[in-house]
């Protein structure tokens, strides 16, 4: 058995300058836990994979192509490949989120 612990987790370097910690790295999937302390955001970008979030924590605001909306702690988003997201954490509470990727992407994502 193998288990990783978020805090034992190195941060992953990425272009939106917060806390992403990569937990799952295989060709099937990646898996991401990211951490958006008040006033934090990800760049709005396109992922070349399908994506979908899970709210472990606090209260986004996640973007979908044209639809935002705030989603609550324990619901998934999905977001469709080749269609721009972004997730805000407009809330005076840290928004903690697993973002996981199938498959795992052999491309880069776009920031826009």
């Amino acid at each position: 058995m193998k288990i990783k612990e978020i805090n034992k987790t190195e941060k992953k370097n990425n272009p939106h300058g917060i806390d992403a910690r990569l937990l799952y790295d295989k060709d099937e999937a990646q898996t991401v836990h990211i951490t958006l302390q008040a006033g934090e955001s990800l760049k709005p970008h396109i992922t070349p994979v399908n994506v979908f979030f899970y709210i472990l924590e606090g209260e986004p605001t996640i973007l979908i192509d044209k639809e935002k909306q705030i989603v609550k702690k324990d619901c998934l988003v999905e977001s469709p490949k080749d269609i721009p997201h972004c997730i805000y954490n407009n809330s005076k509470n840290v928004v903690k989120v697993l973002v996981v990727k199938v498959p795992k992407p052999t491309k880069a994502t776009k920031i826009l």
